[in-house]
């Protein structure tokens, strides 16, 4: 059974990432440059985990909003520090398993978050389209948020980071990340009781500063070394002897006679 709302929050959720992770991760892989900059086959894993870590982590979005919705002040506290640990943690295991560590791994935790954006835009859209639809302002905030949501993932990917010292980057880190995620999260959340207009501007408000931070950061992509070329192969030398015989040497002695 096909729930459309559902189907139209997925449709948005897998436009808004996907379209991120093949616009701005893909101007950096061939044909946009000569050589890729990261492993394309670990990039599509990341994205792939990230929607699966995405599931879980939108469940607790949702919770929030409701529990916001209900005055339930230190409920929704609780679960925005849930929500804020499992996201930041997520991407620390990531960075740090081997499979993804490396210079590349700015790279990877983009196409991370960003998958974990697109499936919190996802639960978004889907919990609005399931209620009476107001189209006008009320629409507008939805549509805005779910940018927003991406937008700030995207930048929390690159904020998370620790930055090496001898880039020049100011700030980042998990503690950073975890700070700016939970004003986000919280401006976002304020929809249910602030009324469309004030929850249009407060997602605007987060889509913008998210997408300032992600451009004074976006210096970390351009730091990433190109990978080293893979060897050259050479010619195959002579066959190995082990487990071969040689052929006995025919005997230069002259034949004795027997009598």
């Amino acid at each position: 059974m096909v729930v459309p709302s559902l189907t139209i929050g997925a449709l948005v959720g897998i436009l808004l990432s996907g379209g991120f992770v093949y616009w701005e991760v893909g101007r950096f892989a061939t044909p946009q440059v000569p050589v890729t900059r990261f492993d394309e086959r670990r990039e599509m894993f990341a994205y792939t985990a990230g929607l699966f870590v995405g599931v879980p982590l939108a469940v607790a979005f949702v919770l929030f909003r409701l529990e916001l919705a209900g005055a339930a002040l230190i409920g929704a506290l609780g679960i925005l520090a849930a929500l804020i640990a499992g996201t930041e943690g997520s991407q620390l295991l990531l960075i740090r398993s081997r499979f993804w560590s490396g210079e590349a791994r700015p790279f990877y935790a983009l196409g991370f978050r960003a998958a974990i954006g697109g499936i919190l835009a996802l639960a978004l859209v889907a919990s609005y389209l399931s209620g009476p639809v107001a189209v006008g302002v009320p629409l507008a905030a939805v549509a805005v948020s779910a940018v927003a949501l991406v937008a700030l993932e995207v930048a929390g990917a690159l904020l998370s980071l620790r930055p090496d010292p001898a880039s020049g980057l100011r700030g980042g880190g998990p503690w950073s990340g975890a700070l700016v995620g939970a004003v986000g999260f919280f401006l976002l959340g304020l929809g249910p009781i602030a009324g469309p207009d004030a929850s249009l501007a407060a997602a605007a408000m987060v889509a913008v500063g998210s997408a300032l931070v992600y451009r004074r950061l976006r210096p970390f992509l351009d730091r990433v070394a190109v990978p080293p070329p893979p060897p050259t192969p050479t010619a195959p030398g002579p066959p190995s002897a082990y487990g071969r015989t040689e052929e006995p040497l025919a005997s230069t002695a002259p034949p004795t006679s027997r009598r």
